[in-house]
């Protein structure tokens, strides 16, 4: 039975600022959980939350990560860890025992042949040995700085992936073997064997998948986006999974396993992290020689090209892994890819693909129809291994080295921390509500609150639980930032599945911000008439003798055509304002002379920040506009808030410049006319004329430069035959002409 979800009131409001409504915080889809934390709880693929399987920890080693893990067929277990080069050898219902320490700090890579025994590869330096009935022996040195990789070829012959030279090589026996094929990469991170014993290599920088055929011949299945191949599963069917990444792991372990290796010996264990990132320029703090290659090596797709000399690059937003599914007919498929995680292991479980990421060790289950299922979280760093067991499913982790035992059958009780929720301003909490699936089991919800974007010590304890038999409202404290909590155990009919949960809550009104205001003169063009109607007929007179003696006179012209005004002025008054809750807002708007006290309303209940007011209502002179925003569509009388923002002087000037013009003086044939302007308003800025209708000249400022109430300035021209009509304007800084007129004869 599937139990209705529930909303209980919240508390009533108090005569504080509080937003006009109450708002919910929903968490109900797989994405909406998977930000969360998980402690012994799964996220299924339909989005719900419910006991994850049991987790048993094999072993704690203390030492920086495991890197390699194998089984052999009676169920014992052998892992290397870093940064102290041990191989740790693990029995059915025993204790791990160490059962080789090499010279070198890591241990990346072991393999198990048929005869049950262990090849260990060690790095910086790197060197094989082999370890038989409690003895280790060197077995074959490759000349390389680094082992990453080991696999038992089909034959029996054991073959190596290193770096930093990019080899492959084919082992025979102690001190035999050759170089196998020469990948030009950088490092050989990952070996495997195909459904026909073909050797599988995955390579790094450049996310390069080989199949090598022979010796020096191969091909390649598959070129990734990704810089680096880190994990290979071949499937029953043929198909080939592989596990690529963008942060250059490989490179990383080797600037740690340098540091492990500079570091004096017997300091006990070194906790050096290994955080995966796209600094694809680390090897040049390792000391890594990054000799040429036949291709230029690919940074994560969406990175820069030249990617920082030091330091870890920001990925936010960029794919860092992807997961790949090779057919049997080379076609490509992608399965999963990720901006957030990188995958660093795969194994196939029936027809699911488990997979492992960074992510607080998490570990996905991938079905056939590519739903992803969170089974859940080692709450260590990395997941760096996986391996299929009859016992159960095996997973090792870094930071630290640890070695855990899924078990099929769910755990005793666990608990999921939701992400950080902010309300965007302090908040009144209401009720929690959640939907989940019959009775079965028990949900104990605890919240906690805070004005920290994350969680601190100055944030409040956890609540009391909320449980299914007394629910109550949120008991924490009103505050910006929520989070909430849930404990999940079993009851006799099984475990509950939680499908949804939701927060209520009321924000504090915030309130609305006025950011500016800008006054635009311009001119509305005025209405067009009719061609009848702008250009009347002539009317003719006549005089008509009555027999009263009357007459009337007649005569006969043309009137006189007026040329109106082409427009108005007007005043664009527009202004920016924003509300922190995303309210509506209305506007007011007001204005005031310079010389005036109180504020005059021209238009309220603006819904648009934007008003044309009719210019000619302004006398000349300096005036301020105000806007009031307001938020109270949204908000009740009592919570409703409101901002306002005055404008810099504004200076309305619609009178032109006075203009006289002095007695035109001859020179031959060269004219000099002064021209006085005078202006009330605003200074005098420029002035020009013009000559029969010709083009517009600059008069010349009589001191040298317009900026006065009262300026003089001189027109001088050639005089040509005949009449000269000269035509002077002069602006003052308001833009408005004044004009004058004088016939020269």
């Amino acid at each position: 039975m599937t139990r209705p979800m529930r909303l209980i009131p919240g508390a009533l409001l108090a005569a504080a600022v509080w937003a006009g409504g109450p708002t919910a915080w929903e968490s109900n889809t797989f994405a909406d959980f998977v930000k969360g934390r998980f402690n012994g709880v799964s996220l299924t693929r339909d989005g719900r939350l419910t006991l994850a399987p049991s987790l048993v920890t094999l072993a704690a080693t203390g030492d920086a990560g495991v890197w390699s893990v194998v089984s052999a067929a009676d169920g014992t277990v052998y892992f290397s860890s870093g940064h102290r080069g041990r191989v740790y050898q693990l029995k059915p219902g025993g204790q791990p025992v160490v059962v080789f320490t090499a010279p070198q700090p890591e241990v990346f890579a072991l393999a198990l042949d048929k005869q049950g025994r262990l090849y260990a590869g060690s790095s910086p330096g790197g060197k094989i040995w082999r370890i038989e009935n409690g003895k280790a022996a060197e077995y074959f040195d490759p000349k390389a700085r680094y082992i990453w990789s080991l696999a038992v070829g089909a034959d029996g012959a054991l073959l190596a992936g290193t770096g930093d030279n990019g080899q492959v090589w084919r082992i025979t026996g102690p001190g035999q073997g050759e170089v196998w094929y020469e990948t030009g990469q950088t490092h050989v991170t990952s070996l495997a064997l195909d459904g026909k014993g073909r050797p599988l290599a995955g390579t790094e920088p450049n996310g390069i998948l080989y199949r090598i055929e022979g010796k020096n011949r191969a091909f390649v299945l598959y070129d990734a986006s990704l810089p680096e191949i880190r994990a290979i599963v071949p499937a029953a069917d043929g198909s080939v999974y592989v596990a690529a990444l963008g942060g250059g792991l490989a490179q990383k372990q080797a600037q740690a396993a340098s540091t492990a290796a500079a570091a004096p010996q017997g300091l006990g264990m070194v906790t050096t992290s290994i955080t995966v990132t796209s600094d694809a320029d680390a090897a040049a703090q390792t000391g890594v020689d990054l000799k040429p290659k036949p291709e230029q090596a690919k940074p994560p797709a969406g990175s820069p090209e030249t990617p920082p000399a030091a330091g870890a690059v920001d990925l936010s937003g960029v794919e860092k892994a992807a997961i790949y599914r090779i057919w049997p007919d080379n076609m490509v498929e992608t399965l999963w890819s990720s901006k957030e995680e990188n995958v660093f292991d795969l194994a196939v479980r029936e027809n699911d693909l488990v997979f492992s990421t960074d992510q607080r060790g998490r570990i996905y289950r991938l079905s056939a129809d590519l739903k992803s299922t969170l089974l859940l979280e080692t709450r260590e760093g990395e997941t760096t291994r996986l391996l299929p067991t009859p016992q159960g499913l095996l997973a090792a982790t870094s930071n630290l080295g640890k070695l855990f035992r899924l078990s099929p059958g769910p755990g005793a009780s666990g608990t999921y921390e939701s992400a950080v929720h902010d309300a965007s301003n302090v908040a009144r909490w209401g009720h929690l509500e959640w939907r989940s699936d019959g009775d079965a089991g028990k949900l104990a919800f605890r919240t906690r609150s805070g004005n920290s974007a994350r969680p601190d010590k100055t944030w409040s304890e956890w609540s009391e639980p909320i449980t299914e038999a007394a629910r109550a409202a949120i008991a924490s404290p009103n505050a910006r930032y929520i989070q909430w909590q849930v404990e999940i155990a079993p009851g006799q009919s099984g475990a509950p599945l939680l499908d949804a949960v939701s927060v209520s809550y009321q924000p504090q009104n915030g309130r609305p911000v006025v950011r500016s205001i800008q006054v635009t003169p311009q001119w509305v063009a005025a209405a067009q008439k009719t061609a009848a109607a702008a250009s009347p007929a002539p009317v003719s007179y006549s005089i008509t003798v009555t027999d009263s003696g009357d007459a009337a006179g007649t005569s006969s012209g043309t009137p006189t055509q007026n040329v109106n005004r082409s427009g108005s002025p007007q005043l664009f008054i527009s202004w920016q304002a924003d509300d922190p809750d995303s309210d509506k807002l209305v506007y007011t708007l007001s204005y005031r002379a310079e010389d005036e006290r109180d504020w005059k309303q021209l238009k309220a209940d603006l819904a648009e920040n934007t008003l044309m007011q009719e210019a000619e209502i302004f006398a000349d002179g300096r005036y301020f506009f105000r806007v009031t925003a307001s938020d109270r569509l949204a908000n009740g009388p009592s919570t409703a808030r409101e901002a306002e923002l005055v404008s810099q002087p504004v200076l309305i000037d619609q009178t032109p410049p006075r203009l006289t013009l002095g007695t035109p003086r001859r020179n031959g044939n060269e004219v000099e006319i002064d021209v006085d302007a005078a202006d009330s308003g605003s200074p005098i800025r420029r002035g020009e004329f013009s000559v029969n209708g010709q083009s517009w000249r600059g008069l010349e400022v009589a001191d040298g430069i317009a900026d006065g109430r009262a300026e003089r300035f001189v027109a001088r021209f050639t005089a040509g035959p005949g009449e000269q009509s000269v035509v002077v304007r002069v602006f003052d800084s308001a833009g408005n002409p004044g004009l004058a007129r004088v016939v020269l004869r």
